[in-house]
């Protein structure tokens, strides 16, 4: 196996308490390295795990996990643990992953999963969804597609990503959640290949040439995958194509940093809203 045989990388770095006193990692550790790397291979199909196997019907059990030992990993050494589903039977799925230092295999591995019924764990056929949703990622298709529309079209959709990010997460009162302008602005939604809605923001016009973009919400269990980005991009595409000179946000000071990285600049002092800090931020079009 090498690099090129894998779309997914998971990184991770080597802590002290997983090595050994010739600061070699313990053998059982890269089982749980796997493990962790599996999660993230879901989160990278934009599937939110509890809620996603929920509407299929069914969770995902270990059925057998083989490793294979070509190098040892020491501490602070920097891994990337590499994934790719290579077969699909009847209820079981076959992953095989590799740990790489750089260009050098240290690890291989096979897991084996069965498909079951969470209440008898008796297996059950892989359902078609997922067998899709599998086949597309590893071909390279992208993961959700990101819509812009009116409140009319996406308002289930992006009111049940709104509801559990800003008033349960939040606590932010449902009164003060919903407002006039959603009506009349334009929303983004992005939808993952089992339909479900993953994500969400939208664009109002605050001044002559200015846009507002607000309500930027991502489902927490898939925060830091990229979907903010891509709706953040298309919200900035749609004040483009209509003519705006400037973007502007509200944003919360614990997502100040990605609003800079995408571009956007802090303007004035921060304030409070809604019981959260926040502060101004704008990109010039």
């Amino acid at each position: 196996m090498n690099r090129r045989d894998f779309r997914f990388f998971h990184r991770l770095r080597v802590r002290w308490a997983e090595v050994d006193m010739q600061k070699i990692v313990f053998n059982a550790h890269y089982l749980m390295y796997f493990d962790t790397a599996i999660t993230d291979y879901w989160r990278a199909m934009a599937l939110p795990y509890e809620a996603a196997f929920e509407q299929m019907g069914g969770e995902l059990y270990v059925k057998k996990a083989s490793v294979e030992y070509h190098g040892s990993a020491r501490f602070e050494d920097t891994l990337d643990v590499a994934l790719k589903c290579q077969r699909i039977g009847n209820s079981s799925i076959v992953f095989v992953g590799a740990i790489f230092r750089g260009e050098t295999l240290l690890i291989g591995c096979e897991l084996v999963y069965v498909f079951a019924d969470p209440a008898t764990q008796t297996s059950r056929p892989v359902p078609a969804p997922l067998r899709e949703l599998l086949a597309a990622y590893e071909a390279g298709q992208p993961a959700v597609s990101v819509q812009t529309a009116g409140w009319d079209t996406v308002l289930e959709q992006a009111r049940s990503v709104r509801q559990a990010v800003f008033v349960e997460e939040q606590g932010i009162p449902l009164a003060m959640e919903w407002d006039d302008a959603d009506a009349t602005a334009l929303h983004a939604v992005a939808i993952n290949a089992l339909g479900q809605c993953v994500a969400t923001g939208r664009l109002t016009r605050y001044a002559e040439g200015v846009g507002k973009i607000g309500r930027m919400a991502v489902q927490r269990v898939l925060r830091g995958s990229g979907l903010g980005q891509q709706v953040l991009a298309a919200l900035v595409e749609a004040a483009a194509r209509r003519g705006d000179r400037e973007v502007l946000l509200h944003a919360q000071r614990s997502a100040e940093g990605f609003y800079r990285q995408q571009g956007f600049v802090v303007r004035g002092q921060p304030f409070d809203e809604v019981g959260i800090p926040h502060v101004e931020m704008f990109k010039a079009l």
